[in-house]
């Protein structure tokens, strides 16, 4: 079998392996706490800055724009220029969905919540 083809088969469940591997690229950016840290700050805020979602971390405009441009490209964020100004916010509802089952599931496990 061609290798393009193995890669197209449905795995166990259901996805394609270039599927799961780019299902897998996302949940690898959202591994990281500081992405993740930025993407519930938008949760959150609606749509913020750079600056202050920087402020909102606690890290440098300089490494939250480069952790934006990796959430921007994978899909989880959006980004809107108002005049001078780029505001992101979260690409939609699915991103809510996903983190809210996640931290639902880690409080679960760690006997923080009923």
């Amino acid at each position: 079998m061609e290798p393009d083809a193995k890669s197209q088969e449905p795995s166990n469940v259901g996805l394609t392996r270039e599927d799961a591997e780019n299902l897998a690229a996302r949940f690898k950016l959202l591994s990281d706490p500081g992405r993740l840290q930025i993407v519930y700050a938008l949760l959150e805020s609606g749509e913020l800055r750079v600056g202050d979602i920087a402020e909102t971390v606690g890290a440098s405009e300089s490494a939250t724009s480069h952790q934006l441009r990796q959430l921007r490209l994978a899909g989880l964020v959006r980004a809107t220029r108002v005049g001078r100004e780029i505001r992101y916010r979260v690409a939609d509802s699915h991103v809510r969905l996903l983190l809210d089952v996640a931290v639902e599931h880690y409080l679960h496990e760690h006997g923080d919540h009923p």
